[in-house]
């Protein structure tokens, strides 16, 4: 059976055509595969799994009653929704995933990763990057109230937004060494990743071997996934209709 590969959905009360169509993915293409591998910025954010509301649960439930049927959900977190924990992964019945992670399918190595470290030009994220992923920044912020959690999500949010409209692309995309660094580390001929929204297949050159780096899409007026099948890779997308 295909392994699907999704990111990027970057779900939300607000985009309930997003959640419609996820929903209608479980329920359709997600049953021909026997894994889901689910790489980052799943939600728009995450303030902490103990914040989860309905929509969060209806979406975890969903998840769960996919996973009941012997098919197998991994999820890595993203730049968005990096604070969600193993609570989620109970309630969804998923498997955590590093990032970057190497898998072996149909014998063939992959390494899946989100893809916002992969920008190494945008050096004022990952210094933010840095600070927001250690442990104990962690730590404090799921112990503030969550209101307080709520109103630094929503400029935090606000920032991303004005900050990725005064970036240039180039600056936002990830960098032919980043890319050729990672794959050779894990000696991988192929890599996977989001986080950019520039779904495409881009050939590799590493040490003059041909590799290659598959990019998910994201969500918005089309829904993006990656089938892995016998060897074979198929980017593919559908229309998300407007409610």
């Amino acid at each position: 059976m295909p392994s699907l590969f999704i990111s990027d959905l970057h779900l939300m009360p607000e985009r309930p055509d997003v959640a419609r169509a996820f929903h209608g993915f479980l329920q359709g293409k997600a049953l021909e595969a026997e894994s889901l591998y689910i790489l980052g910025d799943f939600f728009e954010y995450w303030i902490g799994d103990d914040a989860m509301d309905s929509f969060h649960l209806e979406i975890a439930e969903a998840l769960l009653r996919y996973t009941s049927t012997g098919r197998h959900v991994f999820f890595m977190p993203g730049n968005r929704d990096f604070l969600v924990g193993k609570a989620f992964c109970r309630k969804t019945g998923a498997t955590w995933l590093d990032d970057p992670t190497l898998v072996t399918l149909d014998e063939t190595p992959i390494l899946l990763m989100h893809g916002d470290s992969l920008c190494t030009l945008d050096t004022g994220y990952l210094r933010f990057r840095r600070i927001v992923r250690n442990p104990l920044i962690q730590w404090l912020f799921n112990h503030l109230p969550l209101r307080a959690r709520k109103r630094i999500a929503e400029k935090l949010r606000t920032k991303s937004r004005d900050a990725g409209s005064a970036k240039p692309l180039t600056i936002m995309d990830v960098t032919p060494e980043a890319v050729s660094d990672i794959m050779q580390a894990h000696q991988t001929l192929t890599l996977v990743h989001g986080h950019t929204h520039r779904p495409a297949t881009h050939a590799v050159q590493l040490d003059d071997i041909p590799a290659q780096r598959i990019v998910l899409g994201d969500w918005d007026k089309d829904g993006w996934y990656l089938e892995f099948n016998k060897g074979h890779f198929n980017l593919a997308h559908f229309p998300i209709p407007s409610l």
